[in-house]
């Protein structure tokens, strides 16, 4: 099967590494989905490994679609009685591109009742009644051309379930993890992030420190399509406690200036399976000091929404000075403050557009001298 992973936008470098890790090879990211073939057993260990992708898709076909005629003439001829049964609760999600066929809700009628026809006919049946499983069918026109696709994933990839509560505005989790896989930082290197919050990014690198899988506990809507051989998200549950990381490490520090945040923090790393990994203390940014070496900072620091422009940059520019003072550490930030390096006080080694909760961010790179090679 064609399977498609869609990514955030200046996380398909970060997707691309995880997919060469787990054994497939250079993979090409196309209309912001990350593109490579395989069967049900690759769909549960996409699902269940996958720490930056937003869902996992199984491109079902493709067609020119100029008009509404040929859209439904397109649909009707894709084998869903393959994926889908006469009980099966059929949902749309559709997106459209430089498209003639721009009226998204339109477009989602059309496609889904061309599926319904192709299945009673298929199927032998008069009537679909949507009362057993959920399936997700995406629709998505870029210029003259649809893919069709259907959602493997259910819930977003980022609904790891450890986070039950919010705090300000919480990192979605697969960021966290892109953040975390493209930084220096590796099992057994000094992490801290001082603007903690909810705890999304030391919980992430604990995560990616002890090798947890990050979707192993949680469940998938392809589970409970009658066309999936049996075992196969068993199997990958069963690789992904095989590759964990159990022996001991120096603990991840993360702290916060509010004491509800730190207690938030540690709730959501207890129910993640990572409280013992994690170092957590009330303890304002400016207070931060490390004697270790090679050290690594992930951060995301306050944007501004609740703050004046002169008390953030007053917060980055202290935020600079603590940073300066670990001349070996290495830092990475994101935020949508306009003048955000400037108050930093130093020039990012590296800079990288990567849009946050519908808000328009970077993240900046500072790294810091490499470690002597013994």
């Amino acid at each position: 099967m064609k399977l498609y992973i869609p990514v955030a936008s200046g996380v398909e470098a970060s997707v691309k590494r995880q997919l060469r890790s787990l054994g497939y090879g250079e993979c090409p990211a196309i209309l912001g989905r990350v593109a490579l073939e395989g069967d049900w057993q690759d769909v549960a260990r996409l699902n269940v490994f996958l720490r930056a992708g937003e869902r996992v898709l199984i491109g079902v076909g493709s067609f020119p679609a100029p008009d509404f005629d040929a859209l439904f003439e397109g649909v009707s001829a894709l084998p869903w009685e393959e994926f889908l049964s006469a009980h099966t609760h059929i949902l749309m999600d559709g997106k459209c591109v430089k498209s003639a066929l721009m009226a998204v809700k339109a477009t989602g009628g059309v496609v889904k009742k061309a599926i319904a026809e192709r299945l009673k006919a298929r199927l032998g049946v008069t009537s679909l009644d949507e009362r057993g499983e959920r399936a997700v069918v995406g629709v998505y026109l870029y210029e003259d051309t649809a893919y069709l696709t259907l959602d493997t994933s259910g819930d977003g990839l980022h609904k790891r379930g450890y986070r039950v509560r919010t705090y300000d505005a919480p990192l979605r989790e697969t960021t966290a993890a892109a953040l975390v896989e493209s930084s220096f930082f590796h099992a057994g290197k000094p992490f801290a992030d001082v603007f903690c919050g909810s705890g999304t990014i030391p919980i992430e690198a604990a995560l990616y420190m002890r090798r947890i899988a990050p979707g192993k506990g949680r469940e998938f809507d392809f589970t409970r399509w009658k066309c999936v051989p049996r075992g196969v998200l068993a199997r990958a549950r069963e690789e992904a406690e095989a590759g964990e990381v159990r022996s001991p490490m120096p603990k991840l520090l993360a702290s916060d200036i509010s004491k509800e945040a730190v207690e938030l923090a540690r709730f959501h790393a207890r129910r993640a399976g990572v409280e013992e990994d994690i170092l957590f203390s009330v303890r304002d940014m400016r207070d931060f000091s490390s004697q270790e070496k090679n050290g690594v900072l992930i951060c995301n620091p306050p944007y501004g929404e609740r703050m004046q422009e002169a008390h953030l940059f007053d917060l980055y520019r202290d935020f600079g000075r603590m940073f300066r003072a670990l001349p070996d550490w290495s830092c990475y930030f994101l935020s949508s403050f306009a003048g955000a390096e400037r108050a930093f006080g130093k020039r990012a080694d590296k800079k990288r557009r990567l849009p946050n909760a519908h808000l328009d961010c970077t993240l900046y790179s500072y790294f810091g001298k490499p470690p002597c090679k013994k």
